[in-house]
């Protein structure tokens, strides 16, 4: 799809779209969700306190999102595959900043060292580099410093799904905020097309990030898979925040 098609189809957004010209194109692919219920109190040690948690009929809720990365470019450049592609994984949580909806991320992970230098660089996120092997239908990770390790072995369901409201609550986010320890935070907008969500069954299932406590420590609660959707990235804005 063309980047100006992509921009066209947007009546499913909960924000408006972003003002100026995108300046990033990405593909994300083979998107695996896992998502666990969580108690506010115990996410908010991992979540700055300008930020407001979102819960979902009283609960908050922490999502791993693992996927391939690809054709990433900037506006008027080919991508670089080298390092264009590569498995990403983050650990989010659902927030709001000044009343606007988004994604705070408690881990960022490239399977790529190279990949991984250029985008921490670039974006300023917390992004660190992990050892990484993937297929159509399993990912595995695993990080020498912090000692966590990913697993995941799965089964895709062949219909799509018809989504709730709490699906589309889970996956419909365009905004994230991430502070970058200068009494500020980043935001970052993007667009991409609606979600198309399939069910999926774990085959295996293996999830250690013994840093996050008991936020994850038992089988997800919920679960999607979607083969993908194509994004444009707005440029990088800093609010300055008063400590």
């Amino acid at each position: 799809m063309k980047p100006q098609e992509i921009y066209s189809k947007n009546s499913h957004r909960q924000l408006p779209m972003p003002k100026g010209n995108w300046i990033i194109y990405q593909e994300w692919h083979e998107v695996v969700f896992v998502h666990w219920a969580v108690k506010e109190k115990e996410l908010r040690q991992f979540v700055p306190k300008e930020l407001k948690i979102e819960t979902y009929k009283g609960s908050a809720w922490v999502s791993l999102v693992v996927f391939r990365l690809s054709n990433v470019r900037p506006r008027y450049l080919p991508p670089i595959p080298p390092i264009s592609n590569a498995d990403e994984i983050n650990i989010r949580t659902y927030v709001q900043f000044k009343g606007k909806p988004g994604i705070y991320f408690l881990s960022m992970e490239l399977g790529k060292a190279i990949s991984n230098l250029f985008a921490k660089y670039l974006t300023d996120l917390p992004y660190r580099y992990s050892e990484t092997e993937s297929s159509a239908t399993r990912y595995r990770s695993g990080n020498k410093q912090f000692r966590d390790e990913l697993d995941i072995e799965y089964e895709i369901k062949s219909k799509i799904l018809k989504k709730t409201e709490f699906d589309n609550w889970l996956t419909e986010r365009y905004a994230l905020f991430q502070d970058n320890g200068n009494n500020a935070f980043i935001e970052y907008e993007i667009h991409h097309d609606e979600w198309p969500l399939h069910g999926l069954n774990l085959k295996k299932y293996h999830v250690k990030y013994n840093r996050f406590g008991s936020l994850i420590h038992k089988e997800p609660e919920h679960m999607h898979y979607s083969p993908g959707v194509e994004v444009l990235t707005w440029g990088r804005h800093t609010h300055t925040v008063r400590k």
